[in-house]
């Protein structure tokens, strides 16, 4: 599968000025920039830089960032699932992971994150894609943000919602393990019938219990 790119850019209004949202941004400018400290939820942020600059380099990574002038304040990444989770194992070329998605915390509370996601699809090749996103309850900032579960997924979910992303049941065990887990996905508008068929298969393994 030909993985095509297009670029879009959109300014976006905020108290702390306009920011820039911005990609899928190539990995020799994503390169250029830095990564505002807050950026830490899964790494350290000179760490992360190079985690996304890597996913950039992918034939199917994209990368979408928030930046303040040259500080990169938030990002979300595609790419293809993690070989070791069940969403890789029918090797779907079609079947793109939102696999993390975050903002500095400075900057939380004005729809950075759901702007990413708005400029991430649209990009038409988004059409062609089956989109997932898991959303694990532990990866919440919920001590930082003062929510509970059900608060914070109620958020996650209008985020996701933003970008076309929507809840879909599932038997993955670590997903079951939590009501609030979710598997949200967006299927894009090309998807054929058999891909489709491919993924139900994905999100159910033990359909004789149901």
């Amino acid at each position: 599968m030909e993985h095509k790119k297009t670029y879009y850019k959109k300014e976006w209004e905020t108290k702390k000025g306009t920011l820039i949202i911005e990609g899928p941004v190539p990995s020799e400018t994503l390169s250029k920039y830095h990564f505002h400290e807050g950026l830490v939820a899964f790494r350290p942020a000179n760490e992360q830089k190079k985690a996304l600059v890597s996913i950039a380099a992918l034939p199917e990574g994209r990368i979408i960032i928030a930046r303040d002038g040259d500080t990169v304040i938030g990002y979300a990444t595609f790419l293809y699932p993690d070989p070791l989770e069940r969403w890789s194992e029918e090797k779907m070329d079609n079947l793109l992971e939102l696999g993390a998605i975050e903002v500095a915390a400075p900057y939380r509370g004005m729809a950075v994150g759901k702007q990413l996601l708005i400029v991430a699809m649209m990009d038409d090749s988004m059409e062609d894609y089956i989109i997932i996103t898991t959303e694990y309850y532990w990866h919440w900032d919920l001590k930082g943000t003062g929510l509970n579960v059900w608060e914070y997924r109620k958020i996650m979910e209008k985020m996701m919602n933003a970008g076309g992303l929507v809840w879909l049941a599932t038997d993955d065990p670590e997903i079951c393990s939590h009501p609030a887990n979710c598997l949200m996905v967006r299927i894009g508008k090309r998807v054929d019938q058999a891909s489709i068929e491919k993924f139900d298969r994905l999100r159910f393994r033990n359909r004789f219990m149901y």
